[in-house]
């Protein structure tokens, strides 16, 4: 019989464990590891770590921040993937083809984050690029909904064929707000009709494919005057009427965006409250030995649901397979990275 994960998904200092660290992944509330750049050197490396984690805690959840473009943690020894805007411009030249290069990069991506020992990436970004926010800009698929869902669903598909959970984010959409959340509390003042008929696209369409959803630090005052990860009206919507059956990470409580709640238990305990089931503490150690010493809530995050299933695929092996090799070729010339050959 398989359990529920702790709730709390924090992050490590460098690129091995601490003594301390070893120590604190054994605590019943800490269910995940997100790896963040500075704990990289490069793919081999980063499997020697993901090895060093699970001998402390065999059944936790290894997560990274690896879509594309600027956001790419994993860059020695990997495919440059380029920011997911140029699927997009490529859609607007030939959507067949686009949606098939979009389906072999998810394909590559759970292929490589495989092969390095993790369980997840954060991605895809479903968040539709309005013009306004930098945060967010060229990580999206592109301006118009149909074209985000067909591309999103298209590398969710990907994922799925490597054996990889998606994840998408950042529910309702971060598209629409200039602020960024890491930084302030943004406001979205649109009427609800709006989001629903623009930024909900993509996660409506996709909800039922989608294996974990990520809620946005922004407020949508039409709608709830609670961030949408604090807010049991979004999160209810989500699970009710859009029929998500998946796992509800937070964004990062650290966030400045989350920073309304209150203190890290408060703003643990809100996000509970909502209907989130893993909690993101990241950059701020004090704030997770905090949450953790609270020992929230486990909730029905399992290991069978989002860990990786499959034997692992060799990263010396990934070479060998024709599809990664063309897969390969063509993301890193749509990232600029100049020819090997």
């Amino acid at each position: 019989m398989t359990h529920p994960l702790g709730s709390v998904m924090l992050d490590l200092e460098g690129t091995t464990l601490t003594p301390k660290e070893r120590l604190l992944l054994k605590e019943q509330a800490v269910g995940g590891v997100i790896l963040f750049a500075r704990n990289v050197d490069d793919a081999h490396q980063v499997r020697r770590l993901c090895g060093e984690v699970r001998k402390q805690r065999p059944d936790i959840l290894l997560a990274v921040d690896q879509e594309g473009g600027r956001v790419q943690r994993i860059k020695q020894g990997l495919t440059r993937l380029p920011p997911m805007a140029r699927l997009g411009h490529y859609y607007q030249q030939d959507r067949r083809a686009s949606l098939a290069l979009a389906q072999d990069a998810g394909w590559l991506l759970g292929m490589e984050m495989a092969a390095c020992g993790l369980d997840i990436s954060f991605a895809p970004v479903l968040d539709i690029d309005s013009g306004q926010s930098s945060v967010i800009g060229d990580r999206s698929f592109g301006a118009e909904p149909t074209q985000v869902s067909e591309l999103g669903g298209a590398f969710v598909a990907g994922l799925h064929e490597a054996g990889m959970a998606a994840i998408g984010k950042h529910f309702p959409g971060h598209g629409g707000v200039a602020a960024d959340s890491h930084l302030a509390l943004p406001i979205d003042d649109r009427p609800f009709e709006s989001l629903k008929q623009h930024d909900l696209v993509p996660f409506s369409a996709l909800a039922k494919q989608l294996d974990g959803v990520m809620p946005a630090h922004i407020v949508y005052s039409g709608f709830d005057r609670r961030p949408a990860g604090f807010s049991p009206s979004w999160l209810g919507m989500l699970r009710q009427s859009l029929g998500f059956k998946g796992c509800i990470f937070s964004d990062d409580l650290s966030m400045a965006g989350a920073h309304e709640a209150g203190g890290p238990r408060e703003r643990a305990a809100a996000a509970l409250a909502a209907g989130c089931d893993m909690l993101l503490v990241c950059n701020d150690r004090e704030a997770a030995l905090e949450v953790v010493a609270a020992n929230p809530e486990q909730r029905s995050v399992r290991p069978g649901k989002l860990r990786y299933k499959r034997a692992r695929p060799d990263l010396e092996a990934l070479p060998a397979l024709n599809r990664w090799r063309r897969t390969h070729a063509r993301l890193e010339a749509m990232a600029g990275v100049p020819s090997s050959d």
